[in-house]
């Protein structure tokens, strides 16, 4: 065996947790090792999911926006649909994102090794043909892996998890989703654009668990006109290999067709921690029963110099999260006063029309009987979403009753998830609605609904039907 090597702080993953807290060790002076099993930085988000997806998703809503031209007169051909371009698109801005994250770890002197890194005590990270990393400190960032329920973990080409899915290798007549999460409804509708008949399932009473129903239900009854079938309160209990394709067992009130036959399946059900083989025990590192490692309000873990953050160490599971929880930890190592204390997490679903959210939901506050006050603007009312022809949009405010402090907010419609960040600063800056609606917002734009719902809470949104006195 090599000698050990030295170094300050070892990143244990180089997702979009751990890339950025290298670089901010390195950019603090810190000697520091990234430690990754892919040859390049990025981690899943970059290499096989969030980059990639949304670039095949950019490709799905050309087709989709192409189609719909004809309601404002405008008619295309049938569009041509060069499925191997598609994939070298989102391959090309994985290659040059992934080669940028390259040169810039250079730059900054990071010791990039490739392979799998594993603990063998609290101060040492053995990497397989490599050798010995002994550190001072650690920050563990090795993400998340795709959930399979043994009833679905069929060992079959047919049957994908959602890197399978980007590798686009055809277009099936007939695909089935499992699962209507966001992963599920994205994918869903990147093959319902490209001339799939996609049939979706899920076990729970609607799409997208845990996402407040009224910004649902606008996503819902656009994607009942894309994909072919929507089954709600259905499970999935068998997956069978058969000569023309898989043969699936479902069991739900509203199934007619309880074996249908899928060219391919793709199995969407959610993540768990990539915590399994680290040698968590050997470090003295805890986890808890769904394999999430145990931190503190600083991302420390039961060992006092070993850190972790991103999916492997709680939900939600955003890359953007694992982003800030790294430049924490880092600001601790580095003997700062910081903490995690972020206000809101922002979440977004990169489907057609976008939902995205932050902050206190309705659904939340029912569930622990919290009094709110909720306001909601249509995009009927919008003049810039009816030139978009895009009207089915919804902007909604969560807010204290007795301080009208925005408490949360929730959008559904086109550019959903870029304006989001307009609500999360609102949220981290304790803004109340008044705030919101006396802040002048460019006309004709989407933004403006965030303003007319803040003023609707107070009667004044001039392009609302006023409150009945």
């Amino acid at each position: 065996m090599a000698d050990v090597i030295e170094t300050q702080l070892a990143v244990l993953g180089a997702g979009p947790g751990g890339y950025p807290a290298a670089f901010l060790a390195a950019d603090k002076g810190m000697k520091v090792t990234l430690i990754d099993a892919r040859e390049r930085p990025g981690g899943t988000c970059l290499h096989v999911g969030c980059i990639p997806s949304k670039a095949v998703l950019h490709a799905a809503k050309l087709l989709t926006d192409a189609r719909d031209a004809a309601h404002i007169g405008i008619t295309f051909g049938q569009p041509k649909i060069d499925i191997n371009g598609v994939r070298g698109h989102w391959q090309r801005v994985v290659e040059t994102l992934t080669g940028n994250l390259g040169r810039l770890a250079q730059a900054r002197k990071i010791d990039y090794v490739t392979g799998r890194g594993k603990f063998i005590d609290g101060r040492t990270i053995e990497v397989a043909g490599r050798g010995r990393y002994r550190f001072e400190n650690c920050i563990v960032a090795t993400g998340s892996v795709p959930a399979v329920p043994p009833s679905l973990n069929l060992a079959s080409p047919r049957v994908m998890d959602s890197t399978g899915a980007l590798k686009l290798e055809d277009v099936p007549p007939h695909l089935l989703v499992v699962g209507g999460g966001y992963i599920g409804l994205e994918m869903g509708y990147v093959y319902a654009a490209l001339g799939s008949k996609v049939t979706v399932v899920e076990m729970t009473d609607g799409l997208l668990p845990g996402c407040d129903r009224d910004l649902v239900l606008p996503l819902h009854k656009r994607l009942s006109n894309i994909f072919d079938k929507i089954y709600l309160k259905t499970k999935v209990s068998r997956l069978e290999e058969t000569p023309q394709g898989i043969r699936v067992t479902l069991e739900g009130e509203d199934v007619a067709d309880k074996q249908p036959i899928f060219e391919r399946v793709l199995v969407a059900v959610g993540r768990r921690p990539n915590s399994r083989d680290l040698g968590l025990d050997k470090a003295g590192v805890a986890s808890d029963e769904r394999g999430f490692i145990q931190v503190d309000e600083r991302r420390r873990t039961t060992a006092e110099r070993i850190y972790a953050i991103g999916d492997v160490a709680g939900e939600p599971m955003l890359a953007h999260k694992a982003t800030y929880e790294g430049k924490i930890a880092v600001e601790v190592i580095a003997g700062e006063p910081a903490v995690y204390d972020a206000r809101a997490v922002p979440a977004v679903v990169f489907t057609d029309p976008e939902v995205a959210w932050c902050g206190l939901t309705e659904t939340e506050a029912q569930r622990s009987n919290r009094e709110i006050k909720r306001v909601r603007f249509p995009w009927a009312g919008s003049g810039r979403a009816m030139t978009l022809d895009r009207t089915e949009g919804l902007t909604k405010l969560i807010v204290d009753p007795e301080t009208d402090r925005v408490l949360g907010v929730g959008i559904v419609g086109a550019g959903a998830g870029e304006m989001i960040a307009e609500a999360m600063l609102a949220i981290e800056m304790a803004a109340s609605a008044r705030d919101l609606a006396m802040t002048m917002h460019a006309h004709p734009t989407l933004s403006e609904t965030l303003m007319e719902a803040a003023e609707s809470l107070y009667g004044l949104a001039v392009h609302q039907m006023p409150a009945k006195k």
